[in-house]
């Protein structure tokens, strides 16, 4: 018989597995950016490679069932999502491999001035959307992509972006969120929709896709070094992640792309200064 303190604990996962889901889903982020802070407050014993490589296998889960929902609704830029996805590739088991050799209280100190730094950028830069069915003024160069995407519900987006800057710099987001067990989709989400100028419910579903492909790549690496552990926490928190993934999928439907990058970036003002706090 399973004693009660177990089943609270597997139940209590499992809740937050949902609700870190959920929201993460529904900003396009997949959760990471809230599950770390959380794992390191839940086992403040443990080292923050073995963390991360929770993070990260739980945030694949939670982006595979979001891209899929995703994909139903073709919002996914699958063209640019595969493209960044493969240049994240390299620095994503770089970053895994890196983050065993850093201290718990300067991992904390690192991610929550990063968190912090990244939800400011966020505030003072606020970003119109691009609304459905408007054509933007492309301007036509070597590397740019011209690209339309029209969604189940009838919606048409028109937008072009910089492919060779997107491949730079998603080189060098793969090592960061792969170092931090993030998933990467707090920096994924505006950097599609500041810098190469996606339409918000563009940006949140191609980030899905971008986060399953980071996650599995860091999830293996952290196989391969053998620092994956707590396959029972990873189980409970995916149940929890699959179901949400799809809630968090549908409610950003009704909730307006503006919202959804102030809601990230007030989350992680949240995040960052409790983790700033908890590493002095």
């Amino acid at each position: 018989m399973i004693p009660h303190e177990t089943l609270w604990l597997y139940a209590s996962l499992i809740s937050l597995g949902f609700v870190v889901s959920a929201y993460g889903t529904l900003i396009g982020a997949g959760g990471g950016f809230v599950l770390m802070p959380l794992l390191l407050l839940l086992y403040p014993h443990e080292d923050p490679h073995h963390l991360t490589a929770i993070s990260l296998t739980v945030v694949f889960l939670n982006t595979f069932s979001g891209a899929t929902a995703y994909a139903r609704m073709k919002r996914i830029d699958y063209k640019a999502g595969l493209t960044f996805a493969a240049a994240t590739i390299p620095g994503a088991v770089i970053g895994a491999l890196t983050t065993a050799s850093v201290s718990r209280r300067l991992f904390e100190c690192i991610f929550s001035i990063f968190l912090i730094s990244l939800a400011v950028f966020m505030i003072l830069r606020p970003k119109k959307d691009i609304p459905a069915g408007r054509r933007l003024n492309i301007v036509p160069g070597k590397n740019r992509i011209k690209h339309r995407e029209v969604t189940t519900d009838g919606m048409t987006f028109d937008y072009s972006y910089n492919r060779t800057l997107g491949i730079t710099i998603f080189f060098f987001l793969g090592f960061i969120a792969s170092f931090f067990g993030i998933g990467g989709g707090s920096l994924i989400v505006p950097t599609l929709a500041y810098v190469l100028s996606f339409p918000v419910a563009i940006a949140t579903a191609t980030s899905q896709l971008i986060v399953a492909i980071l996650t599995f790549t860091g999830t293996m690496a952290h196989v391969f070094i053998g620092s994956f552990y707590g396959i029972h926490r990873v189980i409970a928190l995916g149940i929890g992640m699959l179901t949400g993934a799809q809630v968090g999928a549908r409610l950003s439907n009704r909730i307006k792309g503006p919202w959804i990058i102030r809601s990230l970036a007030i989350a992680l003002v949240v995040v960052g200064v409790r983790m700033f706090i908890s590493a002095f």
